[in-house]
């Protein structure tokens, strides 16, 4: 039978490209016929149904074969997409609130196909292939987010961004296509199937019976805030302190090899406790804050964000197969759910303070603070026994 990971790794890459035209897309048409508060709206317009309806997802990536979630969330993001392009094709003159609108459907649709997406690699890759599976995911995903980003740019400011959405839309049904019809096996459950309700609730029980979960959960969160600060307060000290507009865009640079690199790695490093190696790599990001913190020379707080990017690489694989090995498929969509929600939570937050925080007390003191927080929050999942020892891998159903 012929191996569903060429498929697999098709369609994720497809979507992956799409994810990452969207932002880029949005931004330079609001800016160039709108103003920034219009591209806060439709951001947050994304955004806000992301959170409310991530549990609902998780629910949902249980008890439907993930493969139709997948396609279903994909065909609807396509579908936004195409509206949006023929609404910036025919100007957004007083039509923001319908762009805002097709922005909150596919927030929607983000929500439903992201747990989707884990439990279908769980369920479509045997146990000794997700890290290799889940690498090349990564890679994937991070030769889009720098690819994206200037094909996007160039269409738009080419022949309109109303043709950047339409492929965006292209894209997804390329992804809906490829994925949709991958043949996995059966999720085996345990228990008879519930009320929606009991299931959200069973998926919360199962979460708090994984300490190791919910201490990194909670880390990551602190990761994510983090993060804000840094790339809302990292562009400015950059510019004002190491050498104008181009060093940010040098550390940026530098810093999505150090990602690419670190996801190869991440396959090939001989860690026997993976949850070693997303702890280090999390608490790295401490480096690059200290280094903008102190204002660094350019060198030294290029390598540290090397370091800290690197560090995401590793840690991301890693995170996704431990999670594919020591939570049950039948449960991994609703438990998965809670650390999306987390991310996608945290780093806005952070966003959202940097400025004020750095008005009040300066840059210097919430980035130090933010290094210290996030070095701490995640070495101390270390001390819990559960990322210390290496269990039995949880029983899934795969495409033999």
């Amino acid at each position: 039978m012929i191996s569903p990971i060429p498929r697999l790794v098709a369609g994720r890459t497809f979507a992956a490209f799409a994810s990452a035209l969207v932002p880029t897309t949005l931004t330079l048409a609001l800016l160039r016929a709108g103003s920034s508060g219009d591209l806060g709206l439709v951001l947050a317009c994304e955004l806000l149904p992301m959170l409310l309806l991530l549990p609902v997802a998780g629910v949902a990536a249980d008890r439907f074969p993930a493969r139709r979630v997948v396609l279903v969330a994909d065909l609807v993001r396509a579908a936004a997409q195409l509206a949006t392009g023929a609404l910036l094709m025919t100007g957004l003159d007083g039509r923001v609130p319908e762009l805002a609108a097709l922005a909150a459907v596919t927030g929607a649709a983000v929500a439903f196909g992201t747990p989707a997406v884990r439990t279908l690699v769980a369920a479509a890759v045997p146990q000794e292939g997700r890290l290799r599976v889940n690498t090349r995911l990564g890679v994937a995903t991070g030769l889009a987010n720098v690819a994206a980003p200037a094909a996007a740019g160039s269409l738009s400011l080419t022949v309109g961004g109303g043709w950047a959405s339409l492929l965006t839309g292209a894209l997804f049904v390329l992804s809906a296509l490829t994925l949709g019809g991958l043949r996995t096996g059966t999720v085996p459950r345990t228990a008879p199937r519930a009320a929606f309700g009991a299931e959200l609730r069973a998926g919360w029980a199962e979460t708090r019976r994984h300490p190791w979960f919910l201490a990194n959960v909670l880390a990551h969160g602190v990761w994510h805030l983090a993060a804000g600060l840094l790339l809302t307060l990292g562009p400015v000290i950059a510019m004002e302190d190491m050498g104008g507009e181009g060093s940010w865009v040098v550390v940026a640079q530098v810093g999505t090899v150090g990602m690419l690199a670190g996801v190869w790695a991440a396959g090939r490093l001989p860690l026997r406790r993976p949850l070693y190696g997303v702890a280090v790599g999390a608490a790295a990001q401490a480096l690059p804050l200290t280094a903008f913190a102190l204002r660094l020379p350019l060198p030294a707080t290029a390598a540290a964000f090397f370091c800290a990017m690197f560090g995401l690489g590793v840690l991301s694989p890693l995170w996704e197969t431990e999670m594919q090995r020591r939570i049950p498929l039948e449960t991994l969509g609703r438990v998965g759910s809670f650390d999306t929600l987390i991310s996608f939570a945290a780093r806005p937050l952070g966003l959202a303070v940097a400025a004020p925080l750095a008005a009040a007390v300066g840059a210097t003191v919430p980035l130090l603070v933010a290094a210290v927080l996030s070095a701490a929050a995640n070495l101390s999942v270390l001390l819990l026994p559960d990322v210390r020892r290496h269990p039995e891998p949880t029983r899934s159903s795969v495409l033999r």
